[in-house]
């Protein structure tokens, strides 16, 4: 099939290069336009469009601010049959979608119709889901509504962050799409409605959603560290300077009688030890603003009087 890829960030670039090795055709790219980077303010291309010119000459790599008539102007001379799209962070109107005669399909990290919406990675490890995944879904007019084309589970075993989860999702995202272009060009796909009376949904995440309240539990609170890596990053505060938690272990069946937030203890094969609303917390990698991320130990050797001290806002 003759594809047109949709795509920005680093989590997108396992699966354009899966579709530029598999049978089907590449016509164009389709990513954001090159933003300031560095101190310099130098424009740099997004991680898509970065490989895709490095690895398809010749293919268009187009970066509209919006899409508009002029896109659709730039689109359709491409004969694309079908759009691709994932973590491109647009979306796609009826007009668009009427330039490919095969409708288009979105690759999403979650087991739709679990965690519809802009953050579904982040959303199963807060939730503490006991799987994930990845869903191929029928580009539809409501968000994350379309019928799913192919889907694969991930075990969670809770020590995942975003990041790492984020890597799984892609790789495991790259040989799904192309199974399911393969069932949809030979005629064996059948793609199966969602139960929209068991979505859910999850919501853009924001700069201070990392506050870590220290009256939750510590499994709520580890989910938090783990979730929020890297961005926006769980942060609480030492005596007014903001402290960047990096990592961390939950202990939720231990506790020290004292108010939450105490650090109270160093221990040096666990970390430093904090009291949580219930369960203890320890903390693993630490990073106080404008210093470099230190583990437990050097951290602690570090900070005058840390053991007694009690962390918060």
């Amino acid at each position: 099939m003759k594809v047109l890829f949709a795509g920005s960030p680093a989590i997108a670039v396992p699966l354009l290069r899966a579709l530029a090795a598999s049978r089907h055709e590449l016509v164009g790219v389709l990513t954001n336009p090159p933003s300031a980077k560095g101190r310099s303010g130098t424009p740099e291309p997004t991680a898509v469009g970065a490989l895709a010119a490095e690895i398809l000459p010749g293919v268009p790599v187009l970066t509209p601010d919006r899409l508009g008539s002029g896109s659709r102007a730039l689109v359709a001379p491409l004969g694309a049959e079908i759009l691709v799209a994932f973590a491109y962070g647009r979306i796609f109107g009826p007009k668009f979608l009427s330039l490919f005669p095969a409708g288009g399909l979105n690759v999403h990290p979650s087991l739709l119709p679990r965690w519809r919406g802009a953050t579904p990675i982040p959303a199963a490890i807060l939730a503490r889901d006991a799987e994930t995944g990845v869903s191929v879904q029928r580009i539809a007019a409501e968000l994350d509504s379309g019928d799913i084309v192919a889907r694969e589970s991930i075990a969670l075993d809770g020590t995942e962050t975003t990041a790492s989860l984020s890597d799984r999702c892609a790789e495991l995202g790259a040989g799904l799409l192309v199974r399911a272009l393969d069932a949809l060009e030979d005629g064996s796909a059948v793609p199966e409605p969602q139960d929209a009376s068991k979505a859910t949904y999850c919501r853009e995440l924001g700069k201070d959603d990392g506050l870590v309240d220290w009256k939750l539990d510590a499994l709520a609170i580890d989910a938090r560290v783990r979730a929020f890596q890297p961005w926006p990053g769980a942060f609480t505060f030492l005596r007014g300077e903001r402290l960047a938690l990096l990592e961390s272990r939950p202990y939720p069946d231990e506790d020290s009688g004292l108010e939450p937030g105490s650090v109270f203890a160093l221990d040096s094969g666990r970390g430093l030890m904090v009291q949580t609303g219930r369960g203890l917390l320890s903390l693993r990698r630490l990073q106080l603003r404008a210093r470099k991320a230190l583990p437990f130990r050097e951290f602690a050797n570090g900070v005058r009087d840390l053991i007694g001290s009690r962390l918060g806002a």
